[in-house]
């Protein structure tokens, strides 16, 4: 590994100033395997050997209070949830229960319709890990501070039905264009429209709209997560029961921890200089060969506006918006669990991990860029619950089990079309049984989500030029180097 200085640093200066050529297949499979070694067994294995690998895991043991205090919050979240969704008690206990016993998240394909590719091919990949490991719940991390439009016509506002491109909502482009689907901008109804305004032109469109309710939702997310359940249960009726958790159960999450103020989260985050220093670590990792990994886009957490999120700025000790909302907030405990609670704030991607993930000592799979920014966001968390003077939380922190595997975009499919493949073939087990005899590396394809970002290229020339490698000290706290 060559130390990052001097004439090195200039050489990751120039690599990441200059490097904006795609990587190719065999570089990102190189670098994925460079970075997370266990990948290299299952290359050329059936898919379903791979699935049933990452849903493997078996519950913690662990006497430290920092970790079971979190591990109850997230039950508690997981409980609140289910029931929201129309589960029994029973039912959500069960779930709860099963998180515990299983620690695994699908937390790749934020919230999208069932159908949308991304999310379903991911969904099915989740579904043999979970039939392998006798699984009962499919718990997903159903991110929703997304916007509409996350690229052209595609996100959260679009979907391929019978081969035409649909706007889910029929929304106008001044609505689409960086308008966040957790913001309570409605009433939205599910229309499916073309680019003439034509509500189902085909003949499949029709029949997906007649399985959408006709009623109206304050926000997209509630829309897409309500749909979710009811195609899920009606597509796969035998499969493990799904359930979602979105941003707004993360802020509740978060305030459980705040409310307790001998917690981790209430002390050491809160604490004199302590918050500030983690920003200054993201701020060191972006001077380095990790640049663009972890972003700050915002520290720790989102203002809800009207119709989109805005970026927050942690400055003596108050977060302030940086843009025309005008939003001031003592940066204390309280403070921000009320403004959690009552939906003003969302959690940034690192505090919703925090919780969701690192803290509890839950396994987080997802997806292109999840693979390398979560284990990064333990470098993170391990330097700040080592000011805290947590030592048992910091050694499970070093002895967590593969906490982050790439699990999303595992299964890809060209120019997919999920909706058309359901109708024609209604056969779950064996859509499973046809995609799980297939080896890992012809099932994800061209992985493009991967090949046209830039900063996989730029990583594998880091990787080559052994600037930055699975023993970099960055890289310690991903369970890789066991």
């Amino acid at each position: 590994m060559l130390p990052i200085n001097g004439r090195h640093r200039d050489v990751v200066d120039a690599m990441i100033a200059t490097s904006t050529e795609q990587a190719t297949l065999e570089q990102v499979r190189r670098a994925l395997t460079s970075l997370m070694p266990p990948l290299a067994d299952y290359w050329s294995r059936p898919l379903r050997d791979y699935a049933a690998f990452t849903y493997q895991t078996s519950p913690s043991h662990s006497p430290c209070s920092a970790r079971l205090f979190a591990m109850e919050r997230l039950q508690d979240a997981v409980k609140r949830a289910a029931l929201r969704a129309g589960c029994s008690h029973e039912d959500a206990e069960g779930a709860a229960c099963e998180l515990s016993a299983s620690p695994v998240l699908q937390t790749g394909p934020h919230c999208l319709l069932l159908f949308e590719p991304d999310a379903f091919y991911t969904h099915l990949f989740s579904l043999m890990g979970l039939q392998a490991n006798s699984r009962n719940w499919h718990i997903a991390y159903a991110g929703s501070t997304m916007s509409f439009n996350e690229a052209a016509k595609k996100g959260p506002g679009w979907l391929r039905v019978g081969g035409e491109i649909l706007n889910v909502f029929g929304l106008s482009r001044s609505r689409m264009d960086g308008g966040s689907i957790c913001c309570s901008s409605g009433p939205f109804r599910f229309a499916l429209t073309n680019a003439a305004g034509k509500s189902a032109p085909n003949a499949y469109a029709v029949r997906l709209l007649a399985q959408l309710p006709s009623s109206t939702f304050p926000t997209a997310a509630e829309a897409i997560k309500a749909v979710n359940v009811s195609l899920w249960q009606s597509s796969f009726p035998t499969a493990a029961k799904l359930l979602q958790l979105d941003d707004f159960d993360v802020a509740d999450l978060i305030a459980d921890h705040l409310d307790h103020s001998d917690s981790l989260l209430a002390t050491a985050l809160f604490r004199d200089g302590d918050a500030e220093l983690l920003l200054n670590a993201i701020d060191g990792l972006n001077a380095g060969p990790w640049r663009g990994w972890i972003r700050r886009s915002t520290d720790f957490f989102w203002y809800v506006g009207l119709d989109r999120i805005a970026p927050l700025v942690l400055k003596d000790g108050w977060l302030r918006s940086v843009g025309s909302a005008h939003v001031s907030l003592e940066f204390k405990p309280h403070v921000i669990a009320q403004a959690l609670r009552q939906h003003v704030l969302l959690p940034s991607l690192f505090m919703s991990f925090l919780v969701l993930s690192i803290l509890p000592g839950v396994r987080a799979l997802g997806g292109c860029r999840q693979t390398v920014y979560l284990p990064l966001m333990r470098h993170l968390a391990a330097g700040w619950v080592a000011r805290s003077g947590d030592k048992d939380l910091l050694e499970d922190l070093r002895n967590d089990n593969l906490p982050s595997l790439w699990g999303h975009r595992v299964l890809r499919r060209e120019n997919a079309d999920p909706y058309i493949e359901f109708e024609q073939v209604r056969d779950v087990d064996g859509w499973l049984s046809t995609y799980g005899h297939m080896p890992l590396a012809d099932a994800s394809g061209d992985p493009v989500s991967f090949t046209s970002d830039p900063i996989w290229a730029q990583m594998s020339r880091a990787l080559l030029a052994g600037i930055l490698g699975p023993d970099s000290p960055e890289w310690a706290w991903s369970g890789f180097g066991r």
